[in-house]
């Protein structure tokens, strides 16, 4: 992004106003540890553009519009009520192996956050890959279409793997290889045997 934004540059010419960029994303995770074992897990996103437009007097600080969530149907499961909170995805974590942080992580990408979630702790606690290997496994994502049933996958899967999908009914379609509709993940696990990250 940068280096297209550079491009745009001439310093031999006066310049032309520049439309600002594209900017897709809005939520930012962290993670982070320290010596004696004290864990950070931090989401933050304004969820749309920015956010609710409130922002905390002398703070500087804008508050998100997650409560756009809620439904106006008293028979959803996500509506408008008195003292309750809107369903969302920000869902920072701590994992805890023996009582103690074994695992820290999160996920950014909209609705698909849950998911990429999901792919990430199972394949460290299950599948007992490293948090990099986890981190860099092919993803998938299912429900982030308009129809609700495609199942969006990057393109690294294996081509065996995908068929076998589309045998048993599932609506495939391929993204690119580090596709941003699959989200993206941070982490730390810790080595419960000698507390090394």
């Amino acid at each position: 992004y940068l280096a297209r934004r550079r491009a745009l540059i001439n310093p031999a010419r006066a310049q032309p106003s520049f439309a600002p960029g594209n900017f897709t994303g809005d939520t930012v995770y962290l993670c982070a540890a320290d010596k004696e074992g004290n864990v950070v897990s931090l989401i933050q996103s304004n969820y749309m553009g920015f956010g609710s437009g409130v922002v905390v007097d002398d703070t500087g600080i804008v508050l998100q519009n997650r409560g756009a969530y809620f439904s106006l149907d008293p028979t959803a499961a996500n509506a408008l009520a008195p003292a309750k909170r809107t369903l969302h995805t920000l869902i920072p974590s701590i994992a805890l192996r023996n009582g103690r942080p074994g695992m820290v992580f999160g996920a950014m990408g909209g609705d698909g956050q849950p998911q990429t979630h999901l792919q990430v702790y199972t394949a460290v606690a299950r599948f007992g890959l490293n948090i990099q290997q986890a981190i860099e496994m092919p993803r998938w994502v299912h429900g982030a279409t308009p129809d609700g049933e495609t199942l969006l996958v990057e393109s690294r899967f294996p081509p065996a793997t995908l068929d076998a999908l589309r045998r048993l009914g599932h609506q495939v379609q391929e993204q690119g290889m580090w596709s941003n509709a699959m989200g993206h993940a941070n982490g730390i696990v810790f080595d419960s045997s000698t507390g090394v990250m």
